[in-house]
């Protein structure tokens, strides 16, 4: 297939495109820079609105993976709104471009994240789960009906809500590592939250899957089988490390530190199943989070 990519620099991107390309596909780059030659990339502006329609012709298939990393900073009013018109301006530019083609194409891959759900306690979430509350929740909602115009011309839409996801070279890993390996690792406030996870290959197999897979469509979740603890995460991480873990940081210095974000992003619990991936035959290759940590990690 042609299939054409946003946000194919960033973590999720970067190993995305080497797997479709070496499926045989032809990936074409939606860019706000040209590239050296004008036929290796779509050049695209959502914070001003720009996308010429040529641009998007006789495409195959569209993943859409572009946003702004909403773990780069302290949250306040300006980078919250840079969050949120980085996915929904973004996604209705992009839905509102293919559904104004005269052969759209087949399917559009938007990402989404479990913050969808908010925070739920113990309580198990699928993709048939109601809606959660709070900044994040609202965002995704607002994200994901972004792609309604492409829905309405006919294209097969899946809205993957992803969860934390493990790769040595971006996200929560490396975040965690200095503290880990200094020996000042530990839990999250009470420990107890419940984290769901993905490994960067199983969320691209998860991808590549949802392009192919025509009765898969709507919201997918992007999680392992066996979403963990907190307090098992940080045991697990330190035990692959081979550091102490016996350090903890309480919540209400994570709520001094990080304010509003602490609660979206460290002490928020979500138990997420990935029940539509597993009815359509999606097997994943990590399910053991000790596991799949010492995979990313390198430390078979």
């Amino acid at each position: 297939m042609k299939i054409l990519v946003t946000g194919s620099s960033g973590l999720i991107g970067s190993a995305m495109v080497p797997l479709l390309a070496g499926q045989g596909h032809q990936v074409v780059r939606m860019v706000r820079r040209p590239a050296a030659r004008a036929e290796e990339a779509v050049v695209w502006d959502p914070g001003v609105g720009k996308l010429e329609l040529s641009g998007l012709e006789r495409s195959d298939a569209v993943v859409h993976l572009a946003g702004e990393n909403i773990a780069a900073g302290r949250w306040n009013s300006s980078r919250k709104e840079q969050m949120r018109n980085s996915r929904v301006n973004g996604t209705q530019l992009l839905s509102e471009s293919l559904a104004q083609l005269s052969e759209p194409p087949r399917v559009l891959i938007c990402a989404s994240a479990i913050g969808f759900y908010g925070s739920r306690g113990d309580e198990i979430l699928t993709e048939a789960s109601s809606p959660g509350t709070g900044f994040l929740a609202e965002v995704c909602q607002e994200w994901e009906a972004a792609a309604d115009p492409a829905r309405q011309k006919g294209i097969r839409v899946v809205t993957l809500r992803i969860g934390m996801v493990l790769s040595s070279k971006g996200g929560a890993v490396p975040a965690m590592l200095p503290a880990f390996n200094a020996g000042a690792g530990g839990k999250l406030g009470s420990g107890r939250q419940f984290v769901s996870w993905i490994t960067i290959d199983d969320l691209t197999r998860a991808i590549a899957h949802a392009l192919t897979t025509e009765s898969l469509s709507g919201p997918v979740n992007a999680v392992s089988t066996n979403p963990v603890r907190n307090v098992e995460m940080t045991k697990s991480l330190g035990k692959v490390l081979r550091r102490p873990t016996f350090c903890s940081v309480p919540a209400l210095a994570l709520r001094l530190l990080l304010g509003e974000m602490a609660d979206a992003l460290l002490l928020s619990s979500q138990r997420v199943e990935p029940r539509r991936l597993l009815d359509t035959g999606f097997a994943f290759q990590f399910a053991d989070f000790e596991a799949a940590l010492r995979h990313v990690l390198g430390r078979i």
